[in-house]
């Protein structure tokens, strides 16, 4: 019997430079919304999100059947060739890494759908990097996904540190310095 009677999402994010990996994941059981979002992710891309299949080299794809949706249009040449190579190349380990370590069961592989959401940095400058951030983000996302990581205390107790590589409040997002409209009975 399978293990994955829901759906688990996963986020990850690895190395602040211009050639981190920042991943979510959902993955869930055939017949569950996993799957239906990942059939209408693939069968309605959109202009400069193109979604494909993942896969290890032409003609073995990854095993769950994972789905690679980029967060950002390729600006240039350049920049497509580290989404789809490099990036989708580190996916493509990840997932595999993933199975390798119990995180998702050999066994359940078939029955199961993966969306990855891959964010790869228009100034990225490392093909090496990007695959390696992109190998270890999607592994731990997963594991994060399975573990239902971060759990609320986590959250609660990170609410006076807010910060990501794009913005950090001066006040590090501390408690008591946010505005609240009045409740509504």
């Amino acid at each position: 019997m399978s293990r994955h009677t829901g759906v688990e999402l996963g986020e990850s994010f690895i190395d602040p430079g211009v050639n981190a990996a920042h991943i979510n994941t959902v993955l869930g059981p055939r017949g569950s919304a996993a799957e239906t979002a990942w059939t209408t992710s693939l069968a309605t891309p959109s202009a400069g999100y193109e979604r494909f299949v993942v896969i290890m080299r032409p003609g073995v794809p990854v095993q769950p059947f994972t789905v690679f949706v980029s967060k950002a249009a390729p600006v240039d040449d350049r920049h497509g060739e580290l989404i789809w190579g490099p990036a989708q190349a580190g996916v493509a380990a990840g997932v595999a890494d993933a199975v390798a370590a119990g995180t998702i069961a050999p066994d359940e592989v078939t029955d199961l759908r993966l969306i990855v959401a891959v964010w790869v940095n228009p100034k990225a400058d490392d093909a090496e990097a990007v695959y390696r951030n992109n190998r270890l983000a999607t592994a731990t996302a997963l594991a994060n996904g399975a573990l239902c990581h971060p759990d609320v205390d986590t959250v609660l107790k990170t609410r006076g540190q807010i910060a990501n590589p794009f913005f950090t409040p001066a006040d590090g997002g501390a408690p008591g310095t946010e505005s609240h409209a009045e409740e509504i009975p």
